[in-house]
């Protein structure tokens, strides 16, 4: 298998004095003591307790009622438990502590829609003052602690003080992707017993409405439970079919506009206004992830957990801190949304939303919005940079982003191309691209950049501070140079506290493999010191495929594709296969459109098909030439534009694909579908 889909051995990007005196992490290890990064980290992983309590001060974290002990293993490695009879209210730390200093008059969200420039933005004061009012008005409909409240709206405003509400009384928010249809937000819903749920009416997305509170009612129809349905306006009041915001849901009586529930909390008792006493590891939030079964998985949070392991990544990693304005192109229902929303404000900076199709109107849209906005922090999928650079290197040159210093990426293993655009023609070859993999169980990342460490083109230069990440053979022995499973040794605070309601499947799927050994589920590489210490995310353990008794991650394949000027994107999974066990099957996306089996790739006269597998053939060998190439209009993925592989083999097979509630456009499963049948 080859090092990476990116070539190693390439430095890109060195700190500079100036770089390494203004970052976070290095005041961070500074005041742990610590003479370097190397020390820190080794630290770290040796002693997570001591490693943890320095993050909780260096974050200023806040407790109503201090810890007795910070980590108990008691009952094992896979249930610890952080901050042990501590009081905590994390909304507390997000909001309350920022009132009475400078942070107060500074912007803490900054909100564009798609359908206009206009700009809207809350100061750290404005937001506390909006989030007490939304504590109280919940509070007066007769929601509290332990209370699952849904939120299924696109990014706004709204949404950043809506989240911010439930944790401050003690209930548990749920986010939903806002493109969610009735059954995917019903099943949640009833999933986590919820009592209300917070909606929109609609929302623009390239032009056209998109019909949430539709949705909402008819998912509500399935969900009697629900005793409130809490919906923001959106779309202006002409909007054509524009859903309904006033009355109720059919036969229901229980929609309350956002205007109503801020009124109802202007007129309770400044007392309903407080932070519900709540306790350090009490749930504050269930996210949910697709499976590749039916039931998607719903993840617990703690207080002390997923904000913490945020604003850390946020500070260390993408070197974020009071101020700062970070932008990233995320969803709700993502766990991105709630990660930009707790770190930002734990960190007492500015989040800058973007809200809407990143490329619409025109195509310059993000860059236009990045430079007026003075956005410091941009962070990015590299499927949304693959899209972005077939608009041409004109674009990002034409807007003023001197403000930006920190360029970040997650989602999805990058490609040469496309990560050589962004650093070049984006950042201008001075920024880092801090890459960024983890997931919704971790909190934020496994594997992360930081300032002080020199970054190779789609790489991490190391793991997160704190997490104890190893890449394993098939006996738990750590290798270096070679693919591997990608493990965590020890526990970090930001680790899920389980599944909802399905303890023994949590434990399944992550713990059963190794005893103590946390199994991500990703391929790895981790290079070895002396050839630059790099680590790489090869895909998704089980996406990887076995060709001819020679294992191959997809995004090797993958990268080669899209290196061709005619591919814009491609996937690839493996079929049953009588003689090799396995064959390679690739879907690609050409840049000018859909184009048929046969067209020539040149004036050579070889199709494009032969062409690009041939390509494969060359760059990793023979054995590993794809047995067929479809060309396809889109492929299927989420609305963080990860790719779904899983679903994309299964269609081509003819199986059930599972949970697909989080695919943004399951029309591109049509075409794959006919692949599959033309193969038969």
């Amino acid at each position: 298998m080859a090092d990476s889909p990116v070539a190693s051995g390439r430095v890109a990007w060195k700190p500079d004095s100036a770089v390494r005196a203004r970052a976070h992490l290095t005041r961070f290890i500074a005041e742990c003591g610590c003479d370097s990064w190397e020390q820190l980290y080794g630290r770290s992983i040796s002693d997570v307790g001591w490693f943890t309590e320095r993050v909780l001060r260096f974050l200023d974290i806040r407790f109503h009622k201090p810890y007795r002990r910070i980590l108990d293993l008691s009952r094992g490695m896979a249930w610890p438990s952080w901050c042990v009879d501590g009081g905590l209210n994390i909304t507390q730390n997000c909001l309350d502590k920022h009132q009475g200093t400078p942070a107060q008059s500074l912007p803490a969200v900054i909100w564009e829609g798609e359908e206009n420039r206009a700009a809207r933005s809350l100061t750290y004061a404005e937001l506390h003052a909006q989030v007490e009012r939304c504590a109280a008005g919940l509070r007066a409909c007769g929601l509290g602690k332990g209370d699952a409240i849904g939120l299924h709206l696109p990014m706004m405003p709204e949404t950043v003080t809506a989240l911010l509400a439930v944790g401050r009384i003690g209930a548990i928010a749920v986010p939903l992707f806002s493109g969610y249809g009735p059954s995917a937000i019903a099943s949640r819903m009833r999933d986590v017993r919820a009592k209300a749920v917070f909606t929109c009416d609609g929302f623009p997305r390239r032009g056209k409405p998109v019909a949430a509170k539709a949705a909402m009612d008819e998912a509500m129809a399935a969900c009697p439970e629900v005793e409130h349905v809490f919906v923001v306006r959106r779309l202006a009041p002409d909007a054509e079919k524009k859903p309904s915001v006033s009355g109720a849901s059919p036969g229901t009586g229980r929609d309350m506009g956002w205007d109503a529930l801020l009124a109802l909390g202007s007129a309770a008792p400044a007392t309903a206004r407080h932070a519900e006493p709540t306790a350090a590891e009490d749930s504050l939030m269930v996210l949910y992830t697709s499976g590749t079964t039916g039931r998607p998985k719903g993840i617990l949070h703690s207080h002390c957990g997923f904000p913490v392991k945020a604003a850390q990544d946020m500070a260390l990693g993408t070197d974020v801190g009071p101020g700062d304005r970070i932008a990233w192109v995320t969803d709700i229902g993502w766990m991105m949304g709630p990660w930009l929303i707790y770190g930002a404000t734990l960190l007492g900076a500015t989040i800058v939303i973007y809200d809407g199709a990143p490329d619409f109107p025109a195509p310059d849209r993000l860059w236009d919005f990045c430079a007026r906005h003075r956005v410091g922090i941009l962070g990015v999928s590299p499927s949304l940079v693959r899209s972005l650079a077939t608009h041409g290197d004109a674009l990002p040159a034409g807007y003023d982003l001197s403000a930006l210093r920190i360029l970040a990426s997650t989602g999805e293993p990058w490609d040469p191309d496309s990560w050589r655009w962004l650093f070049d023609k984006v950042g201008g070859g001075r920024l880092p691209i801090i890459n960024y993999s983890g997931g919704t169980e971790i909190s934020g990342g496994i594997l992360m950049g930081n300032p002080l460490l020199p970054i190779e083109p789609g790489s991490f230069p190391a793991p997160c501070p704190g997490i104890a990440a190893d890449v394993v053979d098939e006996s738990c022995r750590p290798v270096r140079g070679t693919v591997g499973e990608l493990i965590i040794r020890r526990p970090w605070i930001g680790m899920a506290r389980g599944f909802l309601n399905d303890p023994d499947r949590y434990l399944a799927t992550y713990w059963s493999r190794w005893p103590d050994v946390w199994v991500h589920g990703d391929w790895a590489l981790a290079q070895p010191a002396e050839a630059g210490g790099q680590w790489y995310i090869l895909g998704r353990s089980d996406d990887t495929l076995k060709v001819a008794g020679k294992r191959v991650g997809p995004a090797e394949v993958e990268s080669v594709l899209v290196g061709h000027d005619r591919i814009k994107e491609a996937a690839v999974v493996g079929v049953p296969d009588a003689m090799k066990g396995t064959a390679m099957i690739a879907f690609c996306v050409p840049v000018d459109g859909v184009q048929a089996d046969g067209v020539p790739a040149g004036e050579d006269g070889i199709s494009l098909e032969e062409d690009l597998k041939g390509r494969v053939a060359a760059e990793l060998g023979k054995p590993l030439r794809p047995e067929r190439i479809f060309f396809v209009a889109a492929l299927p993925r989420t609305r963080n534009a990860k790719v779904m592989r899983r679903v994309i083999r299964a269609a081509f097979l003819g199986e059930d694909p599972g949970d697909l509630t989080a695919l943004e456009n399951p029309e591109a499963m049509e075409a794959i579908k006919n692949a599959g049948g033309k193969a038969v």
